[in-house]
């Protein structure tokens, strides 16, 4: 029985099956850090194997590592139209607060209200979005973050939304709640954002996979 298996492991890793490590374990906060404006608020909650956004404005982070060059996969579902958050990438140094996030790391936005410059997929403020695959409310999305050295790649359900190199210019910020503009690291620790009460965000997937070599960005297959 066991040389069965590990013949069936091995033949599944040369067909090029995606390994991936889960960062929420689904069961609790175990690996991750709140940083929230709200004194004592934990911001988020687990319940029924889902991570929910919830009181006190912030950001969630893992602690255990920084991510570089790898497909990080976040599968979300909002409660209603209103949905408002974000998952950091590249922040150089463990957050003090979400506004270490928004000026020294990358957003990559979830709220599809806004104009394409400010919709799901885009890194927020800095690219135009090249398509708003987005499901409605109620409904089950998968964005695929490809970080390839400086590289950003986004997938919102299977569909190309960026690609952005990491090094050619960006829009000038023009509001004041946009992110400060500047160089990003290859790797950094990664958070998720909890912007307000309007909308609960419920997170049932959170996991990395190394990129597949020549294949940066790979997709998920849309649910």
């Amino acid at each position: 029985m066991r040389y069965v298996v590990v013949m069936m492991l091995a033949l599944a890793l040369s067909a090029g099956a995606e390994t991936r490590k889960q960062l929420f374990n689904g069961k609790d906060m175990t690996g991750w850090e709140f940083s929230g404006r709200a004194s004592g608020s934990k911001g988020f909650a687990v319940k029924d194997g889902l991570l929910d956004t919830g009181g006190g404005k912030g950001l969630l982070w893992y602690t255990r590592e920084k991510l570089g060059n790898v497909n990080l996969r976040v599968v979300y579902r909002m409660s209603n139209s209103k949905g408002n958050s974000g998952v950091f990438i590249r922040i150089p140094e463990p957050p003090k607060s979400e506004d270490d996030a928004i000026h020294k790391g990358i957003e990559v936005q979830i709220d599809d209200n806004d104009n394409d410059w400010h919709c799901t997929g885009t890194l927020y403020s800095w690219t135009k979005a090249l398509a708003r695959p987005s499901k409605p409310a109620g409904q089950w999305n998968t964005l695929d973050i490809a970080l390839d050295g400086l590289r950003t790649i986004v997938h919102v359900n299977g569909v190309l939304v960026t690609d952005y190199d990491g090094v050619s210019p960006v829009p000038e910020k023009k509001y004041p709640y946009e992110p400060q503009r500047g160089p990003r690291p290859e790797s950094g620790y990664i958070g998720l954002q909890n912007h307000d009460e309007r909308s609960v965000i419920s997170f049932r997937e959170i996991s990395v996979s190394l990129l597949a070599k020549g294949r940066p960005g790979k997709a998920a297959k849309p649910e």
